[in-house]
């Protein structure tokens, strides 16, 4: 391609990126923003999102009471509410077992509030990802049984479990499984099976985290002991509305389309969370000295790691038990615990990044379509946030395989185009598997040490037959261009009325055109801050997370004060009161540019 076709002529960046114009029509974007009174270019924001005069209402002001649906229409979701329903009412005890992602400790905190305001209460099970994996396991289930537990709930995995769960049913322990997760044309035995993403399902919501499917659960409990005449004076039924800023935190974490119903239950989660009602959210808040109005990004960059980190290094359960208590001091005290565990995650994480990039770097001629590295001894509790990154850097599908004792663990994430959770069932079919699933943009799986070339080959394969014109070439999608005086407070506050932002509404970005770096230093562990400068003088202070060793951050540091295009977005800085703007640099470019 020519540099004419690329934004600002940017055809390979400090990022090694390729700046393009996100399209939008500029008759409707015109029309919105005349409609609204908002100024243009946030009526192309709009237009870019596939938003035009007839939906915008909606999007601006998304409201659960049209978008939330019948609970009913999900296959089994009657018979689950049917069957939990009368394990309440009988006394019964019942188990949920949880994943130990921040989607499976918000879904399994949720049903513990439930079931506690209809007088009864879960044991709460969350796996050992170490000892445990993903998922149900036989012994685990039996154990269970063992301890007087006649109905199990699993959320957030369960629907490729087939083993454990008919060693369950074998055992005469009922399971109801509530997932989301990719299915496969036959299904575990179990009482009830509801997932948006069964083969048989036709629901339109088939990207609900599960937490969402979890929250339609409820709704449906709710409905039901109700019919029956459980709830009472003494015995009131509950807010569901209350517990959305949980449903809001599993959504986000969960890096699901932020549309829809999904948009509804995050906008109004978040407006949940700002009133401080859950004593583990606000603990772990107050703990972050998170003070502003809490958005999107606070809750995927802020508190779901935390969340997560239970899982990853710590205690499996932590998450779940600090989301369902109502006592602050327990809450406070498990925050504390969360935080530790997250600060020795990081620590871990690093470590693993730098010996898979090393592994990486030095077969880049032949990564094709997929980044796959393999390591002995690697924690698996942080292969997911490894291949996360593996995934930014070099714009691939990415597994990190962790090896131990001949077995390797993995944990992948995908890019858009390439749906990696059927590539990783694709293998398990094939047989290259122990065990392993997921969805497009994100899988696990389990396989033998020495099956792991043929595997890697296999997935390599698959991805390539979803990309039949080669690997994506990275690319940076800009919603326009601004001036440094044009970035300001008011211009945040009419952005921020599109968010919840998140995968399907990607935060907007802007490049800033010939901007100077006025002044640059490193803070933090790798992180390089700047105060930019504009044509007229005006100035902004912009930072660059995690760029101290790459190419974009020594651009940075190193600019002299020559003019560059710069690339990224908006955030309001009320640090101590200030009502100000600050530039979050994503990218960057000599004004020469470009290539």
């Amino acid at each position: 391609m020519t540099s004419e076709n690329a934004f600002l002529k940017v055809n390979r960046s400090f990022g090694g990126r390729r700046w393009i114009a996100r399209p939008s029509d500029e008759r409707t974007a015109l029309a919105l923003a005349q409609g609204y009174g908002l100024p243009e270019l946030v009526g192309r924001v709009l237009s870019a999102r596939g938003i035009d005069l007839s939906t915008a209402e909606a999007f601006l002001t998304p409201k659960l009471k049209s978008l939330l649906p019948d609970p009913s229409h999900l296959k089994d979701m009657d018979a689950a509410a049917s069957r939990i329903a009368r394990a309440i009412m009988g006394g019964e005890k019942v188990a949920v077992f949880g994943d130990y992602d921040v989607d499976g400790a918000t879904s399994s905190a949720l049903l513990r509030r439930f079931f506690r305001a209809a007088g009864s209460d879960v044991t709460v099970y969350i796996p050992d990802r170490i000892a445990e994996g993903y998922g149900p396991n036989a012994p685990a289930l039996l154990r269970l049984k063992s301890e007087g537990v006649s109905l199990v709930v699993t959320v957030d995995c369960g629907v490729t479990s087939f083993d454990p769960l008919a060693a369950a049913a074998d055992a005469g322990l009922e399971v109801v499984v509530i997932d989301h997760h990719a299915a496969e044309p036959r299904l575990p035995r179990a009482v009830a099976v509801v997932n948006p993403n069964r083969k048989d399902d036709a629901s339109p919501h088939k990207t609900l985290a599960a937490v969402g499917v979890t929250f339609l659960l409820v709704v449906a409990l709710n409905r039901a002991l109700r019919e029956a005449g459980w709830w009472n004076d003494r015995r009131p039924a509950p807010d569901l509305l209350n517990w959305l800023d949980i449903v809001a935190l599993g959504t986000v974490c969960d890096v699901v389309p932020l549309i829809g119903l999904n948009r509804a239950l995050v906008t109004q989660g978040l407006k949940v969370m700002a009133k401080r009602g859950n004593p583990g959210i606000t603990a772990l808040a107050d703990l972050c000295k998170l003070t502003e109005k809490p958005d999107a990004w606070h809750a995927g960059f802020i508190l779901g790691p935390r969340v997560n980190a239970g899982g990853r290094v710590g205690a499996s359960d932590l998450g779940a038990r600090m989301l369902s208590t109502d006592d602050p001091r327990e809450a406070a005290q498990i925050a504390r615990i969360l935080d530790q565990h997250n600060t020795e995650r990081r620590a871990i994480e690093a470590e693993v990044l730098e010996e898979a990039m090393t592994g990486v770097e030095a077969a880049l001629e032949d990564l094709g379509g997929l980044v796959f590295a393999v390591g002995e001894g690697w924690h698996p509790g942080v292969i997911g946030i490894v291949a996360a990154r593996l995934k930014e850097r070099y714009n691939r599908a990415a597994c990190v395989v962790a090896l131990d004792n001949g077995i390797g663990k993995a944990s992948g994430r995908s890019v858009r185009g390439v749906d990696l959770g059927a590539a990783v069932i694709a293998a398990r079919h094939a047989g290259l598997l122990i065990a392993g699933g997921g969805h497009p943009m994100a899988a696990g799986f389990t396989a033998a040490a020495d099956r792991l070339p043929e595997l890697k080959s296999f997935l390599a394969g698959r991805i390539a037959d979803q990309q039949v014109d080669g690997p994506l070439a990275p690319t940076l999608e800009l919603d326009g261009m601004l001036s440094v005086g044009g970035a300001t407070p008011d211009l945040v506050s009419l952005l921020n009325r599109l968010g919840p932002f998140g995968t399907g509404n990607s935060e907007p970005r802007f490049a800033l055109a010939d901007a100077r770096v006025v002044q640059a230093s490193v803070v933090g562990e790798n992180h390089v801050r700047c105060i930019l400068s504009g044509q007229g003088g005006e100035r902004l202070k912009a930072i660059a997370f995690r760029t101290l060793d790459t190419d974009l951050g020594k651009a940075l540091l190193k600019s002299g004060g020559s003019p560059m295009h710069i690339a990224g977005y908006l955030r309001p800085d009320n640090w101590q009161g200030r009502n100000d703007v600050q530039l979050m640099i994503e990218d960057a470019a000599p004004v020469w540019g470009a290539g």
